[in-house]
């Protein structure tokens, strides 16, 4: 589901265009937040949220919806990236935990590891559509977490869905 040029650029490039990417998208920059860091491979990301005008609430923390919206996508696009062409991936749950009001820049860090896609690769041999929750901690600079984001994200082969759907890629 990655787009096929993306596949062509080489790692370091791959990176900088995900990030560009991310940054650019008019819905990702309304969040007040910048992706600061894609790995090579694609399998980390780094987001940061500062307190500003813009991200700031009524009581002068940062506000809630920022907090959640700089989640959304980054593990579908990690998940895309390193499953390829023959999947379906989308967000289809998420919940949040407000542990403590952020004051400061706070730190999203999204990972995927070989451990997991082994897990999800092999699951999806058994049953060709599942689910995923991932947890995302949003901390700040001194690794206090403010926030608890869980995303849940729906991962199906290509095919499976289509015949499941009678279509397209599109849930």
């Amino acid at each position: 589901m990655k787009p096929a040029w993306l596949a062509k650029l080489s790692p370091a490039w791959r990176a900088r265009m995900v990030r560009l990417g991310f940054n650019l998208h008019p819905a990702f920059r309304g969040t007040g937040g910048r992706v600061v860091h894609v790995a090579r491979d694609l399998r980390h990301i780094r987001v940061a949220l500062p307190l500003s005008w813009k991200t700031k609430n009524i009581v002068g923390s940062l506000y809630g919806g920022s907090l959640f919206a700089i989640t959304d996508g980054a593990h579908p696009m990690m998940l895309m990236a390193a499953l390829g062409d023959g999947y379906i991936v989308w967000d289809k749950a998420a919940s949040i935990r407000y542990r403590k009001p952020g004051y400061s820049t706070l730190f999203a860090d999204f990972r995927l590891t070989d451990e997991t896609l082994i897990d999800i690769r092999r699951a999806l041999l058994e049953c060709p559509e599942l689910e995923r929750t991932f947890t995302v901690e949003l901390k700040d600079i001194h690794g206090t977490v403010h926030t608890v984001v869980e995303r849940t994200v729906y991962i199906a082969e290509k095919n499976h869905y289509r015949q499941k759907t009678g279509g397209g890629d599109k849930p």
